[in-house]
């Protein structure tokens, strides 16, 4: 049961992402990444978004001791992670697969940090992420 309801969760969080891209203009300038993190993390504190990553973190947390549940919860391709990867190699950035794998996990963890403490990302955390993936 547990199973089916973590592939329920990646399914519907991978649906978001695929579409996420067609909500905003190309990713050209850093203000572009920083308006699109800080509509993922919008998404992702509220209404339905909020659900599912209570429900995502809980399952994480589980999957320490099932393999199997782990092995769901690895990230996935999809058109948000290749914007990201698209718009930082764009800049410059050599290591690009590293740079988006740590971009995308620091978002996660303001995600979380602020569903267990309240409130929004704030703006300027995620300006840093963006200058600090750039660099």
């Amino acid at each position: 049961m547990l199973t089916a309801l973590v592939t329920r969760l990646v399914q519907l969080d991978q649906a978001e992402l695929q579409t996420m891209p067609d909500e905003l203009p190309p990713l050209r300038t850093v203000e572009d990444l920083v308006n699109a993190m800080a509509l993922l993390t919008r998404r992702r504190l509220t209404g339905e978004g909020r659900r599912r990553s209570l429900a995502r973190y809980a399952c994480a947390v589980e999957s320490v001791h099932d393999p199997e549940l782990r092995e769901i919860l690895i990230p996935r391709e999809n058109a948000g992670r290749e914007a990201v990867r698209l718009f930082l190699a764009t800049h410059g950035v050599t290591d690009v697969e590293t740079r988006t794998h740590i971009l995308l996990t620091c978002i996660d963890g303001l995600v979380f940090d602020r569903l267990v403490n309240g409130g929004d990302v704030p703006r300027e955390a995620l300006q840093g992420l963006a200058a600090a993936a750039l660099r």
